[in-house]
């Protein structure tokens, strides 16, 4: 009995230490004009990830089969290029994403151009190329489950993700 339970409290084990590819990051990093890294009224430390995420903004959105910026997410990205620029040791990945609709080779090319226009665009603001890098996961990492326009409008989408250097 105890020899049939070491697998299963192996693969448990093994599960869990896999849980998240992607732990949450909420570290503070240091600013260069900005010296306050006290959490503010709402508990978030300015310069973290988590400010990053709540109060800027982490992801842009798409309209089907297209790559040009709305005026949306050029705001968003704007704001992103700001914070950047206040807090120069983050480096930014810039995920490219589309919907579950088309070949995995042609989303893969799709969210390829999705992340290369924010990447462009916030180059285009003065924040330095070398601080930006791109990837795209096409249609295999939905942020919302389902085959609707609902679901699709949300997987269609540039997530940026900051990075302490």
């Amino acid at each position: 009995m105890r020899i049939a339970l070491l697998p299963i409290a192996a693969a448990a084990l093994l599960l869990a230490a896999c849980e998240s590819d992607k732990p949450a990051n909420t570290a503070a990093v240091t600013p260069t004009t900005n010296t306050s890294t006290a959490p503010t009224a709402t508990g978030i430390r300015p310069g973290s990830i988590e400010d990053f995420r709540v109060n800027v903004g982490d992801r842009v959105f798409f309209a089907y089969d297209k790559f040009d910026l709305s005026a949306d997410a050029r705001r968003t990205l704007e704001r992103q290029a700001a914070w950047l620029k206040q807090y120069a040791s983050v480096r930014l990945a810039v995920e490219g994403h589309a919907d579950e609709r088309g070949t995995r080779e042609y989303n893969l090319a799709l969210g390829e151009r999705r992340a290369n226009a924010a990447k462009d665009y916030l180059v285009a603001l003065g924040v330095p190329a070398s601080r930006l890098t791109t990837v795209s996961y096409g249609k295999e990492r939905p942020s919302v489950l389902g085959s609707n326009e609902a679901a699709w409008s949300q997987n269609r989408r540039g997530v940026s993700v900051p990075a302490v250097q």
